[in-house]
């Protein structure tokens, strides 16, 4: 007896449209899932079949309809069955593949397309064209959409060849109509090149998103950097100012104990001399009493003897009270000795900040040395470029445009337009200098004027005694000790130029708030030498 397998349709629940789970059959004959129709029914207010809306007056009670059930088994078991069998043989189409044209219920996966017929096909489909002699000549290529797309809207025959004349793709046509003349080259061949250059392309591009991703990295890696040199600025300054807070509430405690302790003794002294001034007075009043009592006596014998009983038991005070007294207590200079051991204590704490200041900005030493071709033909260079001085004798030098004609001036070989700098120069012995940084666009002919707004920042010792920081105009420097050895800080994207005085670990000078668009080159000036006077050099030296 042959078998019969119904339909898919007719194992479909009407609510969830899928094969039935667990089938019941209702009143009126029709069949869902147990579970959807008791869901139907919780949300409605009436009781009632989906597909032929009869109403039950009270809500059946649901069976599970174990013929429909099995049947169902059934149909699961063989369409699984026939869905492995078929994917077995051939692959069903999925989305972002091409499929077959030909095929009419399951759509299978094309597995060449045909220029010719303009049509692509799965396995069965391809056969003809690999066994019939007439199909064999079709043109046959991996599967592709759009294949109208492929062939000459003009002469309907596949785009074969390409035009490097018009940069665009011909048929075999083509070439003998609008394109005779033109550089035509198999599609291939072309392919071929332009494949090869979108490589190179690609691994440009590949190289640029490479170098981006570590320039993001570098840039994080900054942001990690700066954070933790925040945080560690925040915790000096944290401590400095808790010890400076500490010191001012210290001296405050000082100041007003030491006050409070004089006034502790004048009240002491002024207690103590009110309370004699106290009893000499009681003494006094019963004396006067006395005296007042014998002045009334009509008794010779009486008042004799009672005055020499008087001057016994209360004889006169001997104090002199005209030369006591209780001077206001001297404050003077308290306050000042007080806030003299804040200022001492600040500055040991600013000692420690600048140490620790100079340490860090020292870390970003770089190599400098002397540019022969800018020096002044007066000045003598060392053959290291690290020393130079006044030589007294003009040398005979090509007046080239980097070369100071007047100023006794030279500048370092290297240049700076990003980041931070730092280098030492020793001023040993020297009773005049010029040290600093300069633009590279300065005038170097004739008289020169050191300021910002000419592009030198700079700082300079004159007369042997007067240092300046060379604004416009130039600010006084009121330096605590003459510097030996002169560190140079240079901070481009913050705009920043400091002097330390290096052996003393103290800020000479900073210019700020600077606009630097070029190229910077460190500068110096050893001065003119005057006889005997000012012959050291000025030396470029090792950062320790």
């Amino acid at each position: 007896m042959a078998s019969y397998l119904p339909s898919e349709d007719q194992f479909l629940c009407s609510i969830c449209l899928d094969l039935f789970t667990d089938p019941v059959t209702i009143p009126c004959g029709h069949n869902f899932c147990k579970n959807c129709i008791t869901k139907h029914w919780d949300r409605s207010d009436r009781c009632q079949c989906p597909l032929c809306k009869k109403e039950f007056n009270t809500r059946p009670e649901l069976y599970i309809n174990t013929f429909i059930s099995e049947m169902v088994a059934q149909f699961r078991e063989s369409a699984q069955q026939k869905a492995s069998s078929s994917s077995s043989e051939q692959h069903v189409f999925k989305p972002g593949e091409v499929s077959c044209d030909v095929c009419t219920e399951t759509k299978l996966k094309a597995l060449k397309s045909c220029l010719v017929c303009l049509t692509s096909y799965c396995e069965t489909h391809l056969e003809p064209h690999l066994i019939m002699s007439g199909l064999k000549r079709h043109q046959l290529i991996d599967p592709v959409e759009n294949l109208e797309d492929r062939m000459c809207p003009k002469h309907d025959k596949p785009l074969e060849l390409f035009c490097k004349t018009d940069q665009t793709c011909v048929c075999m046509l083509c070439t003998v109509s609008e394109h005779k003349m033109h550089d035509v080259v198999p599609l291939k061949e072309e392919y071929e090149g332009k494949k090869a250059a979108l490589g190179k392309k690609e691994a440009r591009i590949q190289e640029m998103i490479q170098k981006r991703q570590l320039k993001i990295q570098e840039i994080k890696r900054s942001v990690d950097v700066s954070k933790e040199e925040a945080d560690r600025e925040i915790a000096e300054g944290v401590q400095v100012f808790t010890a400076l807070k500490e010191s001012v509430e210290r001296g405050e405690a000082n100041l007003i104990n030491t006050i409070e302790e004089k006034q502790k003794t004048t009240e002491k002294q002024a207690e103590h001399f009110i309370k004699e001034l106290e009893q000499e007075i009681s003494e006094l009043q019963k004396r006067s009493a006395k005296v007042e009592h014998l002045s009334r006596s009509e008794d010779p014998l009486h008042l004799l003897q009672g005055i020499q009983s008087l001057n016994i038991q209360y004889p006169s005070p001997t104090k002199d009270w005209t030369k006591v007294s209780i001077p206001p207590s001297s404050y003077e200079g308290t306050v000042m000795r007080a806030v003299a051991q804040v200022e001492e204590t600040f500055s040991k704490e600013m000692k420690k900040l600048l140490e620790a200041e100079l340490k860090r900005v020292q870390k970003y030493a770089v190599e400098v040395t002397l540019d022969p071709d800018t020096a002044n033909p007066y000045l003598i260079l060392s053959s290291d470029g690290k020393q130079v001085r006044d030589g007294d004798v003009e040398k005979n030098l090509p007046n080239n445009r980097e070369r100071f004609s007047d100023r006794n001036s030279v500048l370092g070989k290297q240049s700076f337009s990003s980041g931070r700098f730092y280098f030492e120069v020793q001023v040993k012995g020297k009773t005049e200098w010029d040290l600093g940084v300069a633009r590279q666009s300065i005038n170097r002919k004739g008289d020169i004027t050191l300021s910002p707004e000419d592009g030198f920042w700079t700082i300079w010792l004159t007369k042997a005694i007067e240092y300046d920081a060379m604004e416009d105009p130039p600010v006084r420097l009121y330096l605590k000790s003459r510097p030996q050895k002169v560190g140079v800080f240079v901070d481009y994207e913050e705009g920043l130029v400091s002097f330390y005085d290096v052996d003393a670990a103290a800020l000479m000078y900073s210019f700020t708030g600077c606009s630097f668009t070029a190229k910077l080159y460190p500068y110096f000036s050893p001065g003119s030498k005057y006889g005997r006077k000012n012959t050291a050099p000025l030396i470029i030296s090792p950062v320790s």
